[in-house]
């Protein structure tokens, strides 16, 4: 059983550097959703942070939904830097870090890479057992019963070739195979519709395909989606938020009955809805049944069951009462 996972990537820049004293300012490396998590939970903390991204953020999500998220984080006062990556990183005569990139530079106290994952196998001898190794990502290759190519051999989790890097994900997938060995269990890992979090100040939901996704597998003229702009009940009282910050939107296959194949929200609590939603999709949910469902009022939530406007219309989704 192979189930080791992976290992965090150091970033190959020019430096002599260990560790700093002081974290009052710092600057995360790359746009992926642990750079955006720790991001704001710094910010929080009433840190001065920088993101600097690669390229797009949350590579791999609904970029719609990730734009989004990036400009809610703007707003609130976390920089960011686009399109660029250090060169260059050198401590300062004051202990602190100057960090250099194509076209510019800062001076921060703390520098953060978040730059991805990859595979923890180079060093397993599994070449010694014939087993089939992805040369692009290093991870093992595997069918639907979590078998490599050798029939007594097994892989699970992030070391996985093709399936999502999620904790949960490798303890169910983990749990299943586990029953399926040694007992008479028949039960395969479903990973579709597979919900999932990403806990920025403002949180992101999401379960099944991007919009992007959407189209490209069932064409322009069969995705509808029906979205919203709000806002919580909550935030009417504080100053310090804007109206109509939160978005939702459920991405729908026409061709099939209007089948819900994506869903997305930006909210507080977005994971706690997601989950909820995500048993829906698992079931073949049909966006007529989010309609028809009664929302609990005044929750966040029940903004799912209220849609109504679709992107295609062109018309305006933000909600005008409560």
């Amino acid at each position: 059983m192979e189930a080791h996972g992976t290992k965090f990537i150091h970033g190959r820049v020019p430096t002599k550097l260990e560790k700093t004293n002081d974290d009052r300012i710092r600057v995360e490396w790359d746009g992926s959703y642990v750079a955006l998590e720790c991001a704001g939970f710094l910010h929080a903390f009433k840190r001065d942070v920088t993101v600097m991204a690669r390229s797009i953020l949350l590579r791999g999500f609904d970029q719609d939904m990730a734009n989004k998220i990036g400009k809610n984080m703007e707003a609130h006062g976390t920089k960011f830097i686009h399109g660029r990556v250090p060169t260059k990183l050198e401590k300062t005569n004051d202990d602190r870090i100057r960090v250099e990139w194509d076209g510019g530079y800062d001076i921060f106290d703390t520098v953060l890479t978040a730059i991805g994952r990859r595979p923890d196998t180079q060093h397993l001898g599994l070449d010694n057992a014939g087993v089939e190794v992805s040369q692009r990502t290093g991870k093992i290759v595997t069918n639907e019963l979590e078998q490599t190519n050798i029939p007594s051999i097994y892989a699970i989790g992030d070391v996985q070739e093709g399936h999502l890097e999620l904790t949960p994900v490798a303890i169910k997938s983990g749990k299943l195979l586990a029953k399926r060995l040694f007992s008479d269990e028949t039960t395969l890992m479903d990973y579709a519709n597979v919900c999932t979090t990403i806990f920025t100040p403002l949180e992101y939901g999401c379960c099944g395909l991007s919009e992007e996704d959407a189209v490209s597998k069932f064409g322009e003229d069969s995705v509808e989606v029906y979205h919203s702009y709000f806002t919580p009940l909550e935030w009417t009282i504080p100053e310090n938020r804007n109206f109509n910050e939160c978005y939702c939107k459920v991405i729908v296959n026409k061709s099939d009955n209007d089948l819900v194949v994506g869903f997305h929200i930006m909210s507080p609590n977005a994971g706690e809805i997601t989950q909820g939603f995500g048993i829906g999709m698992k079931l073949g949910m049909k966006f007529q049944d989010i309609s028809n469902l009664v929302g609990i009022h005044p929750t966040i939530a029940e903004e799912l069951t209220l849609l109504t406007v679709t992107k295609r219309s062109g018309e305006s989704a933000l909600k005008t009462g409560c």
